[in-house]
């Protein structure tokens, strides 16, 4: 006996019943990203993987550890690999496309699905969706409270509750050497304690010690020196204007130096909205930052960006957990009953003519005995049914009840209709 081929580890299904809190996601974020001016792109599932051994850094557990490279035909090579992300795409596309030349800013949002190889758990899969923004040649904080603003619109939008916005500075290349110079010292005496990966890391990029998860590194990475603490005086300026763009938009925050993103392209502002979900205390739903060199570093201008990306399956996790439950709702508006051939045909007449109206009609086209097709009526939740036979087609007329209060209506069969 054949067994059953069942999805990929770490994928999932959305069934008809579940898709409408996607849709209304969906929709939010597109109707509101448009409000702050910016236009949907979309760009291929996979790409040249040095694209995000450039983009993302080669340092970046996405890149060494949970990217799916794809093998080319003929060669064996990997010279692809499925998104992980999306803004080096996006990044990769307006270099491509010559849009570094449009008016700035350039303002782009995206709803794409994406894929790391990870552990699956609570609220983590290996292929996930996102939602997400970037805006180019806008170098102030002003832009970054826009993205941040725009954000936070979405998030209380979608009713979530307990959402609390985690702010910091990485700093630029010109004071992160000397952060990370004092990041390593400090690590440094810590070095044995540290976690396998982090021992890695304090080679060649110890930021990433402060995002790692394990409850040693993270009591260590607790006393280690602060960002904030490192700041060149534009940063430190730029900064300041954040905090106070955000008082000003009344948009509560809290200064976190453990907020650092895992990829390396950030510069500057990095942050989080962190929100209670299903199978943890809390976690990240949204997150971004600015990258001001990507750009230059994937062949194109110099030319800033910030952004950020949401995980839309978290974000259905928080909205549960606030009790926003999003049901599809919608239900036939009519049935057409029928009682041999004749009507049968007649029926599909009929609800041709109500599909053509933009109304949701149905037809037995199973060939169900009347009692079976007023119960798949009741079933699927009709609001009103009609019932032909020979003595409804020889009068032209027939019995239009409504299901919800049991009303009967004598009505034409060729030209009914219901509001």
């Amino acid at each position: 006996m054949a067994t059953n081929i069942q999805k990929p580890r770490g994928t999932m299904d959305i069934l008809p019943d579940k898709v409408a809190a996607w849709q209304y996601i969906e929709k939010t974020a597109r109707e509101i990203s448009a409000k702050y001016g910016f236009g949907e792109i979309r760009f291929p599932t996979f790409e040249n993987i040095d694209l995000f051994q450039r983009g993302v850094g080669d340092t970046t557990d996405v890149v060494q550890k949970e990217m799916y490279a794809l093998e080319s035909k003929g060669n064996g090579e990997a010279r692809y690999a499925l998104r992980p992300e999306g803004t080096a795409c996006i990044v990769r596309s307006i270099i491509e496309n010559g849009k570094c030349s449009d008016a700035m800013p350039l303002k782009l949002c995206y709803i794409i699905n994406c894929f790391r190889y990870e552990k699956p758990q609570a609220g983590r899969f290996r292929e996930f969706f996102q939602y997400g923004v970037e805006m180019f040649g806008a170098d102030t904080a002003l832009a970054d409270a826009n993205v941040i603003a725009l954000a936070h619109e979405v998030i209380e939008t979608l009713g979530i509750k307990g959402v609390n916005l985690h702010i910091n500075s990485i700093g630029c290349p010109e004071c992160r050497p000397k952060y990370h110079a004092a990041l390593k010292e400090y690590f440094y005496g810590h070095r044995e304690e540290l976690c396998d990966t982090c021992r890695e890391r304090l080679e060649k990029n110890p930021l990433r010690i402060l995002d790692c998860k394990s409850p040693i590194c993270t009591k260590i990475a607790d006393g280690a020196p602060k960002t904030v603490d490192h700041l060149c005086e534009g940063c430190a300026a730029h900064m300041e204007t954040l905090t106070k763009a955000l008082d000003s938009l009344q948009i509560p925050y809290v200064v976190d130096p453990r907020v650092v993103r895992g990829l390396d392209y950030y510069t500057k502002t990095v942050f989080e909205f962190i929100a209670p979900i299903t199978g943890a205390a809390q976690s990240t739903i949204c997150g971004g930052g600015r990258y001001d060199g990507l750009v230059k570093e994937l062949g194109g201008p110099a030319l800033s960006g910030i952004g950020f990306a949401a995980g839309i399956n978290r974000l259905i996790d928080a909205m549960e957990k606030s009790g926003v439950i999003i049901e599809n709702t919608e239900k036939p508006l009519l049935y057409v009953a029928s009682m041999g051939n004749e009507a049968a045909l007649k029926a599909f007449e009929i609800i041709t003519r109500f599909r053509s109206e933009g109304k949701w009609a149905e037809s037995d086209i199973v060939g169900r005995s009347l009692k079976a097709q007023m119960k798949y009526a009741d079933k699927i939740g009709a609001r009103y049914t009609l019932i032909l036979g020979d003595n409804e087609l020889a009068a032209g007329e027939a019995q239009l009840k409504n299901m919800e209060t049991g009303e009967q209506t004598t009505v034409s069969i060729d030209t009914f209709t219901i509001a």
